[in-house]
């Protein structure tokens, strides 16, 4: 099964690239956001995982790494999706996914070696090197494959018919990964299955604190649209990209680091759809939005925007 691991983590990067949208980090009038933004991702977020990690997991740095991992790379395909579920502003939201993955996955291994390389043998060099073959390699394909698509059968038929296949793809990737990890971890996990709850513990935790100190940033300094993409672009992490790095460029310690990263998917999905009936009550309504309709159901035109730009 580790022989699939490679073609998984392609499968599972390399659609989602497809889709990205980066001539989005062009565009400007969001500053203020995204600023803040990569505040929380690389000077809260990692810091609050690390010591989370060293007092649930005292004596055990691969479960360390496995938290560490979950809060260093920030964004994914899903946050863009949240945030147009929630009403926020979907191209603050594709901008931060852009520029969280691409500043997560370079400072990743920086992060790893400072708060670990007493406990696990970092290779920096070698890290960096699965990086450019997990992230940056399927990113310029991806971006690639995007621009040859849009050329041959245009903007409007990327964006409502082709584009919208291929997160599919990338969900098999994802699947296929998680198999793999929960597979190599099936014995520990048989002999001790209440180490799942000692895991999703901490990540719970962990969760609930990025949510409370992003949702008071939004409130305090954003207006309502861009806090909701803020919020989402701080606490969706790409668990995706996280537990490929784990799985590739930590040996065994990756192995069991992946574990936690696995289980990560089940706080961050359930806790986002939760987030997303809270929206109006912690943000209040859109300007825009009359009260006889703000009942109904939020407009799938938003989540279809943010489909075609995951």
């Amino acid at each position: 099964m580790k022989s699939l691991i490679l073609p998984f983590t392609f499968l599972m990067v390399y659609p989602m690239m497809v889709t990205l949208k980066i001539r989005e980090v062009l565009a400007g009038g969001d500053g203020k956001a995204q600023f803040i933004a990569q505040v929380v991702n690389f000077a809260l977020v990692p810091f609050l995982a690390y010591g989370a990690a060293m007092f649930f997991f005292p004596g055990r740095p691969a479960m360390v790494l496995g938290l560490l991992l979950a809060g260093l790379v920030p964004t994914s395909g899903m946050t863009i999706s949240w945030t147009g579920f929630a009403g926020g502003k979907v191209p603050v939201a594709i901008k931060m996914t852009v520029i969280g993955l691409t500043l997560g996955s370079l400072a990743t291994p920086f992060y790893v070696r400072g708060l670990l390389g007493e406990a696990i043998s970092v290779d920096v060099m070698d890290v960096m090197r699965q990086i450019g073959l997990i992230v940056f390699l399927p990113m310029a394909a991806g971006y690639a494959t995007q621009r040859f698509l849009v050329a041959r059968y245009g903007q409007q038929a990327f964006a409502k018919r082709i584009g919208p296949r291929f997160p599919a793809l990338s969900t098999l990737g994802v699947l296929g990964i998680v198999l793999i990890a929960l597979a190599l971890k099936a014995k520990t996990i048989a002999q001790a299955p209440g180490e799942l709850a000692l895991i999703l513990l901490p990540l719970s935790l962990l969760y609930a604190a990025n949510y409370l100190i992003s949702t008071v940033l939004g409130r305090w300094l954003l207006p309502r649209g861009e806090a909701i993409a803020m919020v989402y672009g701080t606490v969706m992490r790409n668990l995706s990209i996280a537990l490929a790095v784990a799985m590739n460029a930590f040996g065994q310690a990756g192995s069991d680091a992946a574990l936690v990263v696995a289980l990560a998917y089940i706080v961050q999905v359930q806790s986002a759809a939760w987030y997303v009936k809270l929206t109006d009550r912690v943000f209040g309504l859109p300007s825009a939005v009359a009260p006889a309709a703000a009942a109904q159901p939020a407009s799938v035109a938003p989540v279809a925007e943010a489909v075609s730009g995951r």
